[in-house]
């Protein structure tokens, strides 16, 4: 296995399943019974899961009939969510700057920062989270749908925390915290997550060939069809494949 190049890969390894304590992963169920219907999903509708994290979403799909892969760049993560998952759920450890899939896919889903939007870290391009987008719209099937969670940047500059330093340049937030194992054991960590505002994720929406279709203000667990505003945590992007091209 090649050496961790990510700075998220050693925080999901001490975290292993004592990331799925955490209050934002409790809402999986309503986050996809929204997605199910925002999407068009369907028994038989393949679905890639980029960011996947223990799969939580990806097993929550298949068990309404989707054919979901799950990709994460954590290889505890995978193997965790790999364990004992419900038919039609398969998991691959994959880089989301750099997947390799084209036109496989009816759908396609990036949540709660599991990948849009950790690209930033340390000695990153401005850019690359667009790398991530840009892979998504790859992965989809011409008229395919993508749904892509991204913090608010609206939100973490009027809540900034003591443990917070927002670079106003980057877009990107840094929170030194800790975090803890699945025993309890307390580890320092750094945490890098990129802020966007609606007209950051049009324009990278475009720039990597797709068409917006909706950005909603929404809040983990809570997901509505709601404008933009700046008192939600997290925008919802749905924007799409076009179906033929100019």
């Amino acid at each position: 296995m090649p050496e961790p190049d990510h700075w998220f890969e050693p925080v999901a390894e001490h975290l292993g399943s004592a990331y799925l304590r955490y209050s934002f992963t409790k809402g999986t169920e309503q986050e996809v019974g929204f997605l199910v219907d925002a999407l068009g999903l369907g028994p038989g509708s393949r679905v890639l899961d980029v960011g996947c994290g223990p799969g939580r979403h990806a097993h929550a799909l298949a068990r309404r009939g989707c054919e979901v892969v799950g990709v994460d760049i954590s290889e505890k993560f995978v193997a965790l969510a790999a364990e004992g998952p419900p038919p039609g759920a398969t998991f691959v450890r994959a880089d989301a700057r750099a997947l390799a899939f084209d036109g496989e896919f009816d759908a396609a889903i990036s949540l709660c920062q599991g990948a849009f939007g950790l690209a930033g870290g340390p000695g990153a391009p401005l850019d690359a989270d667009g790398d991530v987008l840009a892979g998504i719209a790859r992965a989809l099937r011409p008229g395919g749908l993508a749904a892509v969670s991204a913090f608010s940047a609206y939100f973490q500059v009027r809540w900034l925390e003591e443990n917070d330093s927002f670079d106003a340049g980057a877009g990107v937030n840094h929170e030194v915290t800790e975090v803890r194992d699945e025993t309890g054991r307390a580890v320092p960590a750094e945490l890098w997550t990129t802020c966007f505002t609606p007209r950051e994720l049009r324009l990278l929406a475009a720039r990597a060939g797709l068409d917006v279709r909706h950005i909603w203000s929404v809040t983990p667990g809570a997901y509505v069809a709601a404008l933009p505003t700046v008192s939600s945590p997290e925008f919802l992007l749905v924007a799409q494949r076009p179906s033929t091209t100019a």
